[in-house]
């Protein structure tokens, strides 16, 4: 009997009492650097199908969002942070790696996560590698090119690399499913900071990458979503200022199951929907299902 079968027919039948889901992990999304900063990367993307056991408890952790990187204000690079990663989203032993911060100051590389983020703008600086589940951040410039000074890298996304900053620096693009019975895209990466002179922001990638601040801070990802904050900018006005980082947009578990088999025990609240002849259990924050 195929593990998707209705639970019902399994009882009484010894070594038979499980029945499949199909679920989406997806981790925090990290956040931007600040002064020309990296853009962050975005949380690591998992989808897979498992069987559970009726009556086991399964534990949801999803990951929060990493802070943007902070800034005191002044010119110097002493005054710009990096940004922090995402934290992990787990279920059933799968996990989704948080994404990695955006560089922050001249030349600060990317960290690596489940998608890397950006590279620092002004000097070259690399992005960080995707460890799982993801695309690397794209590296900075390293140059002043007219209107787009010393853009940093975007952060990279779940569907495809994060643009270097001659490109200029935007998000990679996240990636749709549609387990909840429609299309949605989600962890998208962020896009990266610059200034100096006129300029425009760099979009973060499809799936609520945030924005890329030119002269400005940067633009959150969006909540639920994995998606990465965008790296801050700076601007020249005498003494100088930096602009901080945006946080990365907390991560999101989803579970998908026929409702013949699904149970109505968990905790933490998630929001259950009907698709056809399934049930979609969206976790926005930790809780457990029990099958």
């Amino acid at each position: 009997m195929p593990l998707g079968a209705n639970k019902a027919a399994l009882f009484g039948m010894a070594g038979a009492s499980d029945y499949s889901i199909d679920y989406l992990i997806i981790a925090g999304g990290a956040g931007g650097g600040s002064r020309f900063g990296g853009g962050g990367g975005a949380g690591g993307y998992r989808t897979t199908s498992a069987g559970l056991t009726i009556g086991t408890a399964y534990t949801v952790t999803v990951g929060a969002g990493g802070a943007g990187g902070v800034t005191s204000g002044g010119s110097g690079t002493g005054a710009a942070g990096p940004g922090t990663n995402g934290s992990d989203s787990t279920f059933k032993g799968a996990t989704s790696t948080g994404g990695g911060g955006g560089g922050a100051g001249d030349a600060n590389d990317g960290s690596d996560g489940g998608s890397g983020g950006g590279g620092a703008g002004r000097f070259a600086s690399s992005g960080g590698s995707s460890t799982s589940y993801g695309n690397d951040g794209g590296a900075a410039n390293g140059t002043s090119l007219g209107g787009d000074n010393y853009r940093g890298g975007g952060g990279g996304g779940s569907g495809a690399v994060g643009n270097g900053g001659s490109s200029p620096g935007t998000g990679g693009a996240g990636t749709a499913s549609s387990i909840t019975g429609s299309s949605v895209t989600r962890a998208g990466g962020a896009g990266a900071g610059g200034g100096t002179g006129s300029g425009s922001n760099a979009s973060g990638g499809t799936g609520g990458g945030g924005y890329g601040g030119y002269s400005t801070n940067g633009g959150p990802g969006t909540v639920n979503t994995g998606s990465g904050g965008g790296g801050g900018g700076y601007v020249s006005n005498g003494a100088g200022t930096n602009y901080g980082g945006g946080a990365g947009g907390s991560g999101v578990v989803i579970l998908r199951m026929l409702t013949a088999n699904y149970t109505g025990t968990t905790t933490g609240s998630p929001t259950v929907t009907t698709d056809g002849d399934y049930k979609v259990v969206t976790f926005t924050g930790n809780g457990s299902y029990t099958a």
